[in-house]
């Protein structure tokens, strides 16, 4: 179990070739510990050789009871302020983890009773699966699954839209209400209709909870673009933009180091960084010396290795 989304998991591949065995470990995407909903991510361990992902190898994620408070902060502020609360999201994983937060922020009574509006389709289904397995939560969400009267995927105000008619009405709601629509990078998806309609208005803020690639939409606006295209035409920023990539769904240095300290250094002879810009794979190449691994590459494209 990978703890990145649900169902995700590392793979283990032992190799005999004339008469050695070998163990290789794909990381995969790996999650962060004590989030909600999913389990912990389960080291892969006794290997030779290892590739693994390294999106936040130069940092650190504060902890995740700081992460709530924040975000009920941000709901609070929006509220007043009679705004909208924009989230571009993942369909799967990071959807499902706002809409469960949301629930649990509105239980506790640290944020107002507001609209929370799901605008995708893929969101809705993939909500559907997570509702459909309670039996791979952790044990926390799979208490509050079972023995809350409220379903903590649907909590009060909750509506998931699933056709493009329903996600138009949208932009005519002046209420504050809190859109969460896909895609999380905004290259694509109903996110960009809605950031067309509300990028030009201060009372709205436009929240950013995890990585965005370089060269993407959502990564300009998170470096400070003042004006952007969507759809070809361009539109000056406005709304506030507020980043929160602790929530992100990748384990940050901390995690990656537990994962490959699953195996010490003079059984682990050889280390793959992967799935990473070049920034945070050679500073966590770097850490990784510094523990004692010492064969650490940072692959190019099309290049090959022997083991």
């Amino acid at each position: 179990d990978a703890g990145h989304i649900l169902g995700s998991a590392g793979i283990v591949l032992e190799i005999e070739e004339n008469g050695t065995k070998k163990r290789l470990g794909f990381s995969g995407d790996i999650g962060r510990e004590n989030v909600p909903i999913l389990r912990n991510p389960q080291p892969l361990t006794d290997l030779d050789a290892l590739i693994i992902e390294s999106t936040y190898g130069d940092r650190e994620h504060p902890e995740s009871s700081l992460c709530d408070q924040e975000l009920a902060d941000v709901v609070n502020e929006v509220y007043k302020r009679g705004g909208k609360l924009i989230i571009p999201a993942f369909a799967v994983g990071r959807t499902q983890l706002f809409v469960y937060t949301f629930h649990q922020l509105l239980e506790e009574g640290r944020i107002p009773k507001l609209p929370i509006y799901v605008d995708s389709p893929m969101a809705c289904k993939a909500t559907d699966v997570f509702r459909a397995h309670p039996e791979v939560f952790d044990r926390e969400a799979y208490d509050h699954f079972m023995n809350d009267e409220v379903n903590p995927f649907a909590p009060e105000g909750f509506a998931c839209i699933r056709s493009a008619a329903a996600s138009k009405k949208l932009n005519h709601i002046d209420d504050p209400h809190i859109i969460i629509a896909a895609s999380g990078m905004m290259e694509g998806g109903r996110i960009l209709h809605h950031l067309k309609h509300n990028i030009g208005n201060p009372k709205n803020m436009l929240l950013f909870v995890g990585f965005a690639a370089e060269h993407t939409l959502a990564r300009r606006l998170m470096d400070g673009a003042r004006k952007v295209k969507i759809f070809g035409e361009e539109y000056a920023v406005e709304a506030e933009i507020k980043i929160m990539p602790h929530f992100s769904a990748h384990a940050d240095r901390h995690g990656l180091m537990k994962m490959v300290k699953a195996t010490p250094p003079q059984k682990l002879k050889t280390i793959f960084l992967v799935h990473g810009e070049k920034k945070q794979a050679f500073a966590f190449k770097e850490r990784l010396h510094g523990e004692g691994y010492e064969t650490v590459h940072v692959p190019e494209r099309l290049a090959s290795y022997t083991i």
